[in-house]
């Protein structure tokens, strides 16, 4: 059996046996699922209404406000119009009351554009003012209609509703917000790898930092080269990484399928809908569903997937080579958070970049070039792969992502086979530059 395998095999167990790895690969989707039922019980909880006053001077807005009262709403209006508008502002506060809608007389209902108040001793929500302006300026704009003789009917009836069909060149019909769904396909496999990164990424830096502060190291390093303990480490420790994740898969989706079974908790996004919306969503989803699920189907699933693993190995050996070296060059992981920040950056970016750039352009320069870059491509290129990339981008970036790898494993070697035999020193920039030379 070869040195690295050994390592490999050593790291591997190491991780399994922890106490705290057990504990955790059990305990983190019991709390995963608790979270997630807790959120959707919320969710289904109907919000308190809440109740607004009005003092409409001119008599045009009330009854536009009080006819709202019988739509599902989470506010419910009031017309105090009678009542001393100052006797209102003393007192709604204290008669559980969200706040006073003042609208004054005007000589002209234009001059209400600018002069209408909302008083509250808390800040509203932006959907309650924006939903109040529309309520007030459709009021104005079908009295400054009627004042200029204008038959509002017949402008409401010669307003055009246009709703464009999608369809493609082969004449079958098409769907609208299909490339939503290959953004969140492509999304969801790269947020896993950067989560997989970060988590998995600190406990190879914490294995080398912890062997190091118990001197471990130092009869390990009599036996084994450094760059072969460096890669045992990364490889075994992926490995742990996989198990437990896997673990956490399957107890996690387990778990949601029974809470949602036998206690009838829904954990999705239709928890908050009403029993109607959902019986008229589920009639036109049966009429959609299966040009969805041929679209679908006609994504490049294969790619994809073999897209995921390619991106997923590369992406994270290379980032693991970072969190070794920086595990070897510091004693704790006090003295790490200053080498962290410009591995993390790279991740930040291009999650950033896929959500912003891919989702409205994936074939643009910039969607590109970060799927082309090694640190960005394993997710950037992710995001890509669902809405079609041609062959020789992806030979390019993954060309450049193990070429990388390699190169940054060697750089990497030469700061680990220094720094894990450094003690007691907290290393600079200049002086991890010096260990690359040696």
């Amino acid at each position: 059996m070869s040195v690295i395998s050994l390592i490999i095999k050593r790291e591997f167990f190491a991780k399994v046996r922890n106490k705290s790895f057990i504990v955790m690969t059990f305990l983190s989707p019991l709390l995963f699922v608790a979270v997630a039922i807790f959120v959707g019980y919320l969710s289904s909880m109907k919000a308190d209404v809440k109740r607004v006053a009005i003092h409409d001077e001119t008599g045009l807005f009330a009854n536009e406000f009080v006819a709202q009262n019988n739509v599902d709403s989470d506010y419910k209006y009031f017309d105090f119009s009678q009542i001393d508008s100052q006797y209102l502002k003393d007192s709604i506060a204290n008669n559980g009351y969200e706040g006073l809608l003042l609208i004054p007389k005007t000589t002209s209902v234009t001059d209400l554009e600018n002069k209408i108040e909302f008083i509250s001793n808390a800040s509203p929500s932006i959907s309650f003012i924006e939903n109040t302006q529309d309520i007030i300026a459709r009021k104005i704009t079908k009295i400054n209609l009627e004042n200029a003789h204008l038959d509002t009917l017949a402008i409401k009836k010669a307003q055009a509703h246009v709703n464009i069909a999608i369809a493609k060149t082969s004449g079958e019909q098409g769907l609208k917000g299909l490339n939503e769904a290959k953004i969140a396909i492509g999304g969801a496999f790269g947020y896993l790898i950067m989560m997989f990164i970060i988590i998995y990424g600190n406990m190879v830096m914490r294995s080398v930092i912890e062997e190091k502060t118990n001197r471990i190291i130092e009869i390990i390093i009599s036996s084994v080269k450094p760059f072969q303990l460096m890669i045992g480490k990364i490889i075994g420790t992926s490995l742990a990484g996989i198990l437990q994740f896997t673990i956490w898969v399957i107890i996690g989706l387990s778990l949601l399928f029974a809470a949602s079974v036998f206690f009838g908790v829904n954990v999705g996004p239709a928890a908050n809908l009403s029993p109607a919306l959902m019986e008229h969503s589920a009639t036109e989803f049966t009429g959609t569903a299966q040009l969805y699920l041929k679209e679908l189907w006609n994504l490049p699933i294969a790619g994809i997937l073999i897209g995921f693993v390619v991106y997923f190995i590369g992406g994270y050996f290379l980032y693991s080579s970072f969190y070794a070296a920086i595990g070897a060059a510091v004693d704790n992981q006090t003295d790490s958070q200053q080498f962290l920040l410009p591995v993390i950056l790279p991740l930040m970016l291009s999650v950033y970049v896929g959500f912003f750039s891919v989702v409205n352009d994936p074939n643009s320069t910039i969607a590109v070039a970060f799927s082309i870059i090694p640190l960005t491509s394993p997710i950037v290129m992710l995001m890509r792969i669902p809405f079609g990339v041609p062959f020789w981008q992806i030979a390019v970036s993954i060309t450049l992502l193990f070429g990388t790898f390699l190169l940054v494993v060697w750089f990497a070697a030469k700061i680990y086979r220094v720094g894990i035999l450094m003690y007691g020193k907290k290393p600079s920039w200049k002086e991890l530059y010096r260990w690359l030379k040696y």
